[in-house]
């Protein structure tokens, strides 16, 4: 189907979000003031990252998105080898920033489904989650995609998990939950949903992409399990490619959405 002609919808993003700088250079010798190569940077991209991220894949559905984010300054900084696209470190700036919590005011609809991603940095408090979860009701889809270790204040929510966060069981009996499983692919309802074998070349973002195609697959054939296969394959496409990354129309057409 072509998304220029298929139904529109309208979706509430919250979520935290970054600026990916990647730091593009090549490694030609060794430091002489410690054990350490010495790295020449040939070139910068920046890119939006987080819950931006998430906002861009879900525009690439045709998705009309309203997002709700930090104003603060929060920048992921990665520096990768040009002679094979390795990243041979990362820091953080911004890290130390208190960043003001979200105050959910305002006009709040009609939205067909939300989507909650949390990195964890202060923006989404568990009082402006349930604060925000009061307003909007219980209607309609709220999927989660959260770095809280105790993910018990999303009650009523579709979760996407890792195992790392299902093997720290802090859920609640009335989540609904999706656990990806990297190259395995993904579970749900005790049911593993396998992804294709690809060759990985950066896994950063693939969150991301699975998150918003999750939430694209859900809408718009109104089954999990469907959705779930689409998410396999548009992750599995993500990490395919260096950096965070944003679905093409190309990727889209390829992957027969």
């Amino acid at each position: 189907m072509d998304i220029q002609q298929q139904k529109s919808w309208n979706v509430l993003l919250v979520g935290d979000s970054c600026l990916d700088i990647y730091h593009y250079g090549i490694c030609e010798r060794m430091s002489p003031e410690a054990p350490i190569p010495v790295f020449r940077e040939i070139r910068q991209e920046t890119k939006l990252g987080m819950s931006s991220n998430v906002k861009l894949n879900l525009e690439s559905f045709g998705i009309n998105v309203v997002h709700f984010s930090n104003s603060e300054k929060i920048r992921k900084h990665r520096f990768i080898e040009s002679s094979y696209n390795q990243q041979l470190f990362r820091y953080d700036e911004g890290e130390n920033v208190i960043v003001k919590p979200l105050n959910p005011v305002g006009n709040f609809g009609p939205f067909d489904a939300v989507v909650i991603s949390d990195y964890n940095k202060g923006f989404i408090t568990p009082e402006s989650f349930m604060t925000l979860q009061q307003r909007l009701g219980l209607s309609i889809p709220i999927f989660v995609d959260s770095k809280k270790k105790d993910l018990r204040i999303f009650r009523n929510c579709i979760m996407k998990i890792n195992e790392s966060e299902e093997e720290r069981g802090m859920l609640d009996s009335a989540q609904e939950v999706v656990v990806t499983l990297g190259g395995l692919g993904a579970r749900w309802a005790d049911q593993l949903f396998e992804t294709e074998k690809v060759d990985v070349y950066d896994v950063c973002g693939a969150g991301d992409v699975f998150l918003a195609s999750l939430v694209y697959g859900y809408l718009k054939h109104e089954d999990m399990s469907a959705a779930i296969v689409l998410a396999n394959k548009c992750a599995s496409r993500s990490v395919t490619k260096m950096g965070t990354y944003v679905l093409s129309k190309e990727d889209i057409n390829d992957l027969c959405i």
